[in-house]
């Protein structure tokens, strides 16, 4: 039986559809993530060893909830999403103490994580579209991540363009890169980690 306030798998994707014709600058996909994207973004995440961990645009919640099954249970999960028909959902239909939902932008990270009296995460996610901002908007994004960090802390953006990569060279040196298939559209994941400038690529 479906829990109280679930969100069915039909709802998730109509309401993804509904915010990407709404605010499509916003949203990377008209269709959620496929599990398959999922399994890939936790593991190159390192997400079981992380203590605090940030995820930028949730959209409807399909990857935060992955996230919260492969978070610690002592581990907090801090989202920031900027489409309010978004963070309602989330509110609404994720139930977990280890969550924190937060309305605003990504180029505020630091001051959310104040906000929140949280300490500097380990990692950060994002699969906001950077390929539909103006390239200054993304940079500060990128800026504003690196600056949140914890020492040895890394950035993962999945991305169904290279755009994010272009700008975070500039921010960040050289990322590792991945390709998921199983994903409609195919998606390149990328990673930074604080500690190096460059890295050689991920194990698939």
């Amino acid at each position: 039986m479906k829990a109280p306030n679930a969100l069915s798998r039909k709802d998730h994707r109509l309401a993804f559809l509904r915010g990407f014709l709404t605010r499509p600058k916003e949203v990377g996909s008209v269709i959620p993530s496929s599990r398959f994207m999922e399994r890939r973004i936790v593991k190159t995440a390192d997400l079981a060893s992380a203590r605090l961990a940030v995820e930028l645009g949730p959209g409807t919640g399909g990857t935060t909830r992955a996230l919260l099954r492969n978070l610690a249970p002592g581990a907090q999960l801090l989202v920031i999403e900027i489409n309010p028909h978004f963070v309602g959902l989330l509110r609404s239909h994720i139930k977990d103490p280890r969550l924190i939902v937060h309305q605003g932008s990504a180029t505020q990270i630091p001051s959310i994580l104040a906000h929140h009296a949280l300490d500097q995460p380990d990692v950060i996610l994002s699969g906001i579209p950077f390929s539909t901002m103006n390239p200054s908007l993304g940079t500060d994004i990128l800026r504003s991540v690196r600056d949140s960090l914890a020492p040895g802390g890394r950035f993962v953006a999945y991305q169904f363009r290279d755009r994010v990569h272009t700008l975070g060279v500039n921010v960040f040196g050289n990322a590792s890169i991945q390709t998921e298939l199983l994903n409609v559209p195919p998606m390149r994941v990328y990673r930074w980690d604080l500690s190096h400038s460059s890295a050689e690529a991920l194990p698939a």
